[in-house]
């Protein structure tokens, strides 16, 4: 289970990474994506060493913490799309443009949800993130 768990990490804080370093200028949600992609990049390297151990039981609230953020920031990027960041007749209105590129991202929502739902089987699996016998079944 640390292996799938961080396999998802290691791809959405990359995504996150990326999305937010390709845009055409660094607006708050994607200095936002930037930062929370490294954490979520870090966290996924972690669950594959020994260190995992530290973290325990924290990691799948921590991956649904990542997830809520990472679904939070695409509603909030529609809604400044929607609320006057460059709507109306103008044709920016495509969620695709709003705020500088970073607008809804259906590959990040596709990961975020992914990512949820890994969270959610690490907090009620608690018993198979363990970093002694189960890894050596993996």
């Amino acid at each position: 289970m640390r292996l799938y768990g961080s396999i998802i990490a290691l791809v959405s804080g990359g995504y996150s990474i990326y999305l937010a370093t390709t845009g055409t200028g660094m607006a708050t949600s994607a200095w936002l994506m930037l930062a929370l992609g490294v954490v979520v990049l870090v966290h996924g390297a972690v669950l594959l060493t020994p260190l995992a151990a530290r973290l325990g039981s924290a990691s799948g609230l921590l991956m649904l913490g990542y997830a809520a953020v990472m679904l939070l920031n695409q509603v909030w990027m529609v809604s400044m799309g929607s609320s006057g960041m460059g709507g109306g007749m103008s044709g920016m209105n495509d969620v695709n443009t709003v705020a500088g590129g970073m607008g809804w991202d259906a590959g990040m929502v596709a990961i975020a949800l992914l990512m949820l739902a890994s969270g959610a089987i690490m907090t009620a699996r608690r018993d198979m993130m363990s970093t002694t016998g189960a890894m050596a079944a993996d």
